[in-house]
């Protein structure tokens, strides 16, 4: 596909934009100077930010010029949520933030070429501007009324909380924003999440005060959601961030491993660089037969090595094999045992023992009794080997890295037993 919009509305990457007619000519014509934007809320960006992490990756690869914006100034603001006001962070920890987001985001894009992307912070044209100057130059120009009118504002104006004028006002950073960029670098697009609608044409109409013939256009991609209605990217433990020592490489494969068949083909339109062919490929084998879980593995594999690296994703597809029996538990690193293991149900003890309190122990069986059927009907393993005595005892030199078991009970039923001293 030639065409960049008719392969983002394929992807299901294209919610709502301006003009469509007027965007397509725009991008056709090209290259187009864009930008989308991420604020520094928390240390790491999630899978949520993902999706728009690689919706900026396609529009370069399409010939566009990106400017990833990481907001040094709105990260210190927030914009609004749907329940309560955000806690604020001090400019020191927001300042820290901005370079460990910049970092993730870099290794997706290209500065190199006619159209190299550039890394942009918002502080850069807010630090020395005055509040006169700010309500002058910039809060003249918007509409109480209009702002009022913002999803995100609504909510909050109709919530017991309220809203404080500090995330009232987010929009007209935003919106500013748009506006330097335009001035800067001649930027005419703004991409986003749908949930950020309203942020995007604040800036439209900023500009177009200001502009009056700039020709200028703005993009929302949907925000994804799961079948069971449950937020994408959250799983029982929390956000699935894109930091290893906030989500383990093996955890982030894992999310995708277990992703419904309901939402598969969705997510893999929307998040993989396969080929058209090739998806529609893997969303037929994924009808004939669901169980084999092909779409996801592929996926999965696919996106542990954009986020982790070819290394990583290899490390824990091996000890995904090895957990159920099909590879050496005792050749995978110490780092991806254990975040394999902590996925696991799990008991720490102060030392080894008998095999069948330590099926019990871990909650593999309901009882000691349980555990010795278990192995008389030859269900029982330890570290893949099949225990065979209902006496068997684990001794020191049976630990892997000298601390950790892996309990297996039939094929699928695993458990991990961490035995740590004192």
């Amino acid at each position: 596909m030639t065409d960049i919009v008719d392969e983002l509305k394929w992807r299901g990457l294209f919610a709502q934009s301006t003009d469509e007619e007027a965007l397509r000519k725009a991008l056709a014509d090209g290259p187009v100077t864009f930008y989308c934007g991420f604020d520094p809320t928390a240390p790491s960006l999630h899978v949520g930010h993902l999706v728009q992490v690689l919706t900026v990756r396609r529009l370069q690869l399409a010939g566009h010029r990106p400017l990833a914006l990481v907001g040094g100034a709105t990260g210190q603001i927030g914009d609004p949520r749907p329940t309560a006001e955000r806690t604020l962070n001090d400019p020191e920890t927001v300042a820290r933030w901005v370079e460990r987001l910049r970092s993730q985001i870099e290794p997706y894009l290209s500065f190199e070429g006619e159209n190299a992307a550039v890394m942009v912070n918002n502080l850069d044209w807010t630090a020395n501007l005055t509040a006169i100057e700010f309500l002058r130059d910039i809060g003249k120009h918007f509409r109480v009324n209009k702002m009022l009118t913002k999803d995100s504002v609504a909510r909050r104006l109709e919530s017991e909380q309220g809203i404080s004028y500090t995330e009232f006002s987010y929009q007209l950073l935003q919106g500013m924003d748009f506006l330097e960029l335009y001035r800067r670098y001649g930027c005419v697009l703004q991409q986003g999440g749908s949930d950020q609608w309203g942020n995007l044409t604040a800036g439209l109409d900023l500009i177009h005060r200001l502009e009056p013939d700039a020709v200028v256009h703005a993009l929302a991609t949907p925000l994804m959601t799961k079948a069971d209605g449950t937020k994408f990217g959250k799983t029982e433990s929390g956000a699935v961030w894109l930091d290893p020592e906030m989500t383990t490489p093996y955890a982030f494969y894992q999310f995708w491993l277990n992703v419904d068949d309901r939402d598969i083909s969705r997510y893999m339109r929307i998040l993989s660089f396969k080929s058209r062919a090739e998806l529609e490929e893997l969303e037929k084998v994924t009808e004939e037969r669901p169980q084999a879980r092909t779409a996801q593995r592929a996926l999965a594999e696919e996106l542990t090595t954009l986020v982790h690296g070819a290394d990583q994703c290899a490390a824990v597809i091996a000890a995904s094999k090895a957990l159920f029996g099909q590879g050496d538990l005792a050749e995978l690193d110490e780092a991806t045992l254990s975040a394999a293991l902590s996925e696991l149900p799990h008991a720490k003890v102060a030392e080894p023992g008998p095999v069948v309190d330590l099926f019990a122990e871990v909650g593999l069986v309901p009882s000691k009794s349980a555990a010795r059927r278990t192995v008389k009907e030859g269900g029982a393993y330890v570290n893949n080997v099949k225990v065979t005595s209902e006496d068997a005892v684990v001794s020191a030199g049976d630990l892997l890295h000298g601390r950790w078991l892996v309990l297996r009970r039939g094929k699928k039923n695993l458990a991990a037993v961490e035995v740590a001293a004192g």
